[in-house]
């Protein structure tokens, strides 16, 4: 297995001898902060792929435990790119239902539309009227 360096959102493939000075696949501390809460399950996943994808266990199916989320990868071949992929999924809904809605600031209809929508029932009702008719004799 190769290692793997985040740069940002790129992931750089590294040398083999990259592993003589240290580098591994490190996640972003939001992420590990994240791992350490999520239940991480790997699967197989389906679908067109052949032998490699029918053996290899490289999908990814990460849960946040306290909220329930739920995301899986399966674009990468590799786990450890599909559990990052994974991750970030998650963080990613985790923002999005943290951020505060902007609140709908109520508005009136202008006096145009309230004479507009008047005249209208006006209209109406009087055809309503005409076609009542009289009491009949």
């Amino acid at each position: 297995m190769r290692p793997f360096k985040l740069f940002g959102p790129a992931i750089v493939k590294l040398p083999p001898s990259a592993l003589l000075f240290g580098f591994t696949m490190s996640l972003a501390p939001h992420l590990e902060r994240l791992l350490a809460e999520s239940d991480v399950t790997p699967f197989k996943s389906s679908g067109p792929g052949g032998q490699k994808k029918n053996k290899t266990e490289s999908s990814v199916r990460v849960r946040h435990i306290p909220t329930g989320i739920t995301r899986i990868a399966t674009e990468s071949r590799s786990q450890t790119r599909n559990r990052t992929l994974a991750l970030e999924r998650v963080w990613k809904e985790l923002q999005r239902r943290a951020a505060k809605r902007k609140p709908r600031v109520a508005t009136r209809p202008h006096r145009g539309a309230v004479e507009r929508r008047l005249e209208t029932k006006r209209r109406s009702a009087a055809i309503k009227r005409s076609r009542r008719g009289g009491p009949e004799e």
